[in-house]
């Protein structure tokens, strides 16, 4: 019965990462459905062999996995970040480094979270780094999947150059050490340097040419640039752009907003300004992207056109930013924007309007409306829900984004970096300041329940807690040593530079279906035990035990920061097996062609 739980368990796997493959199916689905399966045949036919059985209970446990909690948790704490544009400053400087150039801006970004990753625990780098390379992706107009998963890659290469780069690393370390065999903090860094300055040869050249741009991504960037809009800001008391003055007929310090009318007490003043200081009571109508109106409703620049002015403090974090289409047969249709009545009638605040005609020289409030064209509205989560009843207006769901949140940048700031901290220390488990990091982003208003719903990958969820299953029951089954022992045999009579050559794929193969830390632990015995064997220094064997458990290349359930780039980088199972096979074969020649010259083999 044994050998019937270990080949169906072998089955259910094969089955799984096919189904994966093929695309054919929702990741949710084969996720579940693999799950049902392990379920259903240690229930149907119990496993008991000695003193293991496997209940139900046992294989459930990957839903209450600290490492899914903790990746959950840090997906609604990167989303609090990017909701109220916390790293936009340091992406700016970050940016300025670089230049102009987005390949420069991405090298840059990608080798110092790797150099970063070689002191500091692999997670937290790549916390760091998410949501700087999304506000790139936004600032620079570049696909973010082609950086995301660099970025995973790069930090597991440059973990694997010192002892605590990685905490594979530290527990392959600890279980030589109970057999006598001592590992120094820089005993792995030269041979580690040479995999991850060949590896990120890879990553930052070809990778990026391999990876596929997201449909999601050309939304979001068709969103964020291209279509201008014109609206009206009126300067109130206390506006902060009271006292910019025109230098060379342009004013300075109004980001991308373009003025194009100014009316002051009844007079107008229009392009180029000569000598014109904004004051108190001026109307100034400009046009910009709705980016731009975005990011100046944020400072508290940007008010509704018609109606009591809208400032950044009635702007809460369920506050959202849509286009929406005026029908034919709308009764807005022939009324001016003062006279519509949309604020009024439908609770949204209008910021702006775009046609594709071109509209005169007005003042905004007068602009007649026509069916087709697209006004930029605000409002709370709970008015568009109204909204999206009438028949008046046509919102585009796919426009609707949250305006961020800049007066608590500084709280969300402050909570990434506790975490940061903590983590990078090791003064708390990483799992509790996670949790409590994403309570903390909600309980501060930097987040909404709802946004923090929505940043909770299901995806992910559901795919560690089936691949968790999957692991243990290929651990229990014995599985897992009968693929070990089976190379081990296979390789009995070959070289000792080929028997190294030959484990390390096979601990690199393993550590993409199992976790890189139950490989580690699970193949560290063995290799010294092949070391004592052929008569080779434990030290080679321990190395390539570090280098390949780290190999999590080929499969998003290889290593937590594949789980948490995935989301955000829309990438599909077939994405890691398409870009990182071929690191992971990189990896494994580099180092079967060094690693034996290295350690005297």
């Amino acid at each position: 019965m044994a050998d019937f739980h270990l080949w169906a368990t072998y089955a259910i796997i094969a089955l799984t990462v096919t189904a994966y493959v093929s695309e054919r199916f929702t990741l949710e689905l084969v996720a579940m459905g693999s799950l049902v399966a392990f379920l259903a045949l240690f229930a149907l036919f119990p496993y008991h062999s000695g003193p293991a059985s496997l209940p139900a209970e046992e294989l459930l446990s990957g839903f209450a996995n600290p490492a899914l909690a903790t990746v959950l948790a840090l997906l609604i704490v990167g989303q609090g970040l990017f909701a109220t544009d916390a790293l936009d400053k340091p992406a700016r400087i970050l940016a300025k480094s670089a230049g102009g150039s987005s390949t420069r801006t991405i090298l840059i970004t990608l080798i110092t979270a790797a150099t970063l990753s070689a002191i500091l625990n692999n997670t937290p780098v790549v916390v760091i780094f998410i949501p700087v390379l999304i506000v790139f992706a936004a600032q620079r107009n570049f696909a973010v999947s082609k950086a995301l998963m660099p970025l995973s890659f790069m930090t597991i290469l440059g973990g694997m150059t010192t002892l605590i780069g990685s905490s594979t690393n530290l527990l392959v370390a600890g279980v030589a050490a109970k057999a006598g065999i001592g590992i120094g903090f820089f005993d792995i860094t030269a041979m580690g340097v040479v995999l991850a300055v060949v590896g990120a040869v890879y990553v930052l050249l070809i990778m990026p040419r391999i990876l596929r741009d997201s449909s999601n991504e050309k939304t979001f960037r068709q969103v964020q640039s291209g279509t201008q809009f014109i609206g009206e800001i009126r300067i109130g008391p206390g506006h902060p752009f009271i006292g910019r003055a025109s230098k060379a007929g342009l004013f300075q310090g109004l980001g991308d907003l373009t003025p194009r009318l100014i009316v002051r007490r009844g007079m107008n003043f229009h392009p180029p300004f000569e000598n014109v200081v904004l004051s108190q009571g001026d109307r100034l109508m400009v046009t910009a992207t709705r980016r731009a109106f975005t990011q100046a409703m944020s400072q508290g620049a940007v008010g509704q056109i018609s109606g009591p002015d809208t400032t950044a403090a009635a702007v809460g974090p369920d506050y959202h930013i849509a286009e929406a289409v005026i029908p034919p047969g709308s009764r807005h249709a022939g009324r001016t924007i003062r006279n519509a009545g949309i604020e009024t009638e439908h609770g949204v605040h209008m910021l702006g309007v775009q046609r594709k005609s071109r509209m005169g020289r007005t003042p905004v409030a007068e602009i007649r409306l026509e069916p087709g064209d697209t006004i930029l509205v605000g409002g709370t989560d709970r008015a568009f829900e109204d909204l999206r009843e009438s028949h008046d207006l046509l919102v585009l769901e796919w426009s609707a984004e949250p305006v961020p949140q800049r007066r608590k940048a500084w709280i969300a700031f402050t909570i990434f970096a506790g975490i940061v901290l903590t983590a990078a220390f090791d003064l708390a488990p990483i799992v509790a300041t996670a949790v409590a990091g994403a309570f903390a982003m909600i309980a501060t208003g930097c987040l909404t329940l709802a946004q923090a719903g929505r940043a909770f990958d299901r995806q992910i969820f559901l795919l560690v807690g089936s691949a968790i299953a999957a692991a243990t029951a290929l651990e229990r089954t014995g599985g897992a040593n009968l693929i070990a022992d089976g190379a081990v045999a296979l390789l009995a009579d070959q070289s000792p530079a080929i028997i190294l050559s030959g484990y390390f794929a096979v601990v690199a193969v393993l550590t993409n279906l199992l976790s890189n830390n139950a490989t580690a632990v699970l193949f560290t015995p063995i290799g010294l035990g092949i070391a004592t064997a052929i008569g080779a220094p434990a030290e080679a064997f321990v190395a390539a035990t570090i280098f390949a458990a780290n190999c999590s290349f080929a499969t998003p359930i290889g290593y937590q920061t594949n789980l948490m780039v995935m989301g955000p980088g829309h990438y599909s199972f077939r994405d890691f097996l398409k870009a990182g096979m071929p690191l992971v074969v990189i990896i494994w020649l580099t180092f079967s062609f060094v690693g034996p010259w290295y350690y005297g083999l």
